[in-house]
This record gives structure tokens, sequence and C-alpha cells, in this order.
């Protein structure tokens, strides 16, 4: 079966509010025409970026967390394409591609309970079965020679970009992640609290590197793999930081790029990581959104990038249902990211 729903131009072209003068992003924006032959027509498209939305929680309720992240993509997507495109960014550099197709299988898991354990284990079997789509559009789009842009679902879906990458290049990847978790618990099943591990251990993965992970979120074995492989897998802890203050924000960031820069390398946030943003594991004392588009700009400026991957987010459970605040974030995100490469490769 098609593993990505690809969007015409008529799709989105009612959410575009025009404005006399104006020129929003999503008037500019690349469309594949033929949804069938996606991957040949996108390597033929003039545009380095590739949009597309994982409109899922199955990963995050198969790891006992709360749902939600599959309502981050269309707010996104909203709030990006009626974002200004000029000078600093202009929407033809862009392919809105689509949405990985995902409804089959959020309608099993609907049915699904967590706190039962049967059913965490057909949740997780529904997280390999995203996997292999995830990872199937992702290495079509890393053939085409473009940076795939990732919003919404679980951060299990880390590990199916990852392979994606790995399949398209043949060659392990770096990546570093924004987040207060490592996302390197056991391989007991996939879900969102697993998926670097299950690509550390697969070979798909390098080196990784982990921006303000806190301290009491994570498995005393957790951290004793990391210690134990300190030549691949490196973090830099929130508490060092902003509580005990032995590093500055830069410095730490800096750190964490050095850590990762020698190979092609993925960039990663957890929405989680920002405070008071709605996620399944919303914080309370995390860092700022100005820090989390520091993070965005400074790994596209200064890395190799392969992708970029925005987590977590679940607009749902705001509280204010119709504040569409993580929407506009995540297009800050975007944009922030965007303008890194392409600052990089114009100095």
């Amino acid at each position: 079966m098609q593993s990505i729903k690809v969007y015409s131009e008529k799709d989105l072209k009612h959410l575009v509010r025009t404005r006399t003068n104006e020129t929003k992003i999503g008037e500019e924006l690349r469309f594949i025409k033929n949804a069938k032959e996606w991957e040949t027509e996108l390597s033929n498209i003039d545009c380095q970026f590739v949009l597309i939305g994982i409109p899922e929680d199955i990963g995050v309720r198969a790891n006992y967390g709360r749902g939600g992240a599959h309502t981050a993509w269309k707010p996104a997507i909203d709030s990006f394409i009626n974002q200004q495109s000029n000078h600093f960014l202009a929407g033809s550099s862009i392919c809105l591609l689509g949405h990985i197709i995902v409804e089959d299988l959020m309608e099993k898991a609907n049915e699904l309970n967590s706190k039962n354990q049967h059913d965490v284990s057909v949740l997780r079997k529904l997280v390999d079965e995203i996997d292999l789509r995830v990872s199937k559009v992702i290495t079509g789009i890393i053939k085409s020679g473009k940076i795939p842009i990732v919003i919404g679902g679980g951060h299990n879906n880390a590990y199916p970009i990852i392979k994606g990458c790995y399949d398209a290049l043949q060659q392990k990847i770096n990546v570093i992640n924004c987040d207060p978790h490592t996302d390197f618990r056991p391989l007991e099943g996939r879900h969102s609290g697993n998926g670097f591990s299950y690509a550390f251990n697969h070979q798909y993965l390098h080196a990784y590197s982990v921006l303000c992970m806190h301290e009491q979120y994570n498995t005393m074995q957790v951290l004793k793999e990391f210690k134990s492989n300190n030549h691949l897998l490196y973090y830099s802890t929130y508490e060092d930081i902003f509580i005990k203050e032995v590093i500055s924000f830069q410095s730490a960031l800096q750190q964490n790029i050095a850590f990762v820069h020698a190979k092609k390398c993925g960039v990663e946030i957890d929405l989680d990581a920002i405070t008071n943003v709605p996620t399944s594991a919303k914080t309370s004392s995390g860092i700022s959104p100005v820090q989390a588009r520091q993070f965005a700009y400074q790994c596209g400026k200064s890395l190799p990038v392969l992708y970029f991957h925005i987590a977590e987010g679940a607009p749902i459970l705001a509280h204010l249902k119709a504040d569409n605040k993580t929407g506009k974030l995540i297009a800050y995100l975007i944009s922030d990211f965007i303008k890194g490469v392409i600052n990089s490769q114009n100095n």
C-alpha cells in the first residue's frame, strides 16, 4: 500500500489566508502532481526542503504516555503556510509532500488501553508498522537529495527516520537531540522511549548527543550505557546549564554540535524540552521558546544536516483548545532551521 498521502495544491489552497500586496509561504510552496510517482517527481523539483507530517500518537501510548501527538501536524502547517514569503525565507524552496498514512493504525490503536499489558504489546506491534511506512518515505526523500522536515507524532519516529537515512545512504549517521529524555530505553518492543537505542543497536546510528537532558528523568541503566560508550554517546544536562550554572546554554549547545559534527547529521527536538508546551510529558521547567529556536537555527547553520524532526507536540492537550500557540511555535522552529541551513550555504 501507499505509505504517504500526497497533497496537491488544491488540498492546501483553502488554508492560505491571502491578502492584497502580500505573498504567503503557502502561495509559493512546491507540490507533487503525480502522487504515484512522487519519488521521481521530487528528484526533479527545484527545492531543498520537504515537509511531511506523522499524525499519530501510538508510540507515545505504547510507552504509557498521554496521547495527543497526532494533533500537531495540521496546526503547524496552518501556521507555517501563512507566514510571509520574502527574502528571509521563500516558499519556493520547500515542497509540501503530505502526511504518512496512519489512519488505519490509529483506528486500531483507539480500541486499545495502555493500562492493559496485552494491549501495550499490540500498540508496540502497530509502531513496527509505522516504522516501515516512515522509513520508506524518508529513504525516498533522502535519495532525491532533499532535506525532510518531519512534524508530529511521538519520538518513536526518530528510529524509522534514522533508518530511512541509513537505507538511502548505506552509512550510519549522527544525531543531535534537544530533549529531557535520552529515549534510550531497553529494546522491549517499539515505543516513543527507545527510538535511539533501537537505531544504535541496529547499527543505523553512529554518534548521538542529547542537549538539556534532565538528570532525574533518565534511568541509571541508560546513564551507565552512555558512560560506557562515551566516545559515541554524549549528553549535557539541564541542571548543569540552568541550575548549577557550570556551563552556559550556548556553550553546551556548541559542545553537543561539535560531538556530532563529523558525519551527516539528523536534528531532533522533543517539544517537551520547552516550558509549558502541551506534550505527552509536559514540563514546568524547561528551556524557553527562544532557546529552542536558537537550537534549530544553530544546528541548521553548523551541521551537515540530513533532516529535522519536531516530535511530541500535542496541541489537543492545551488548556485553551482553540489556542494555536503550539502550531505557531513549530512554524517558527521550521523557519529557523531552514534559515540556518541557507545561511551556512551563503557563507
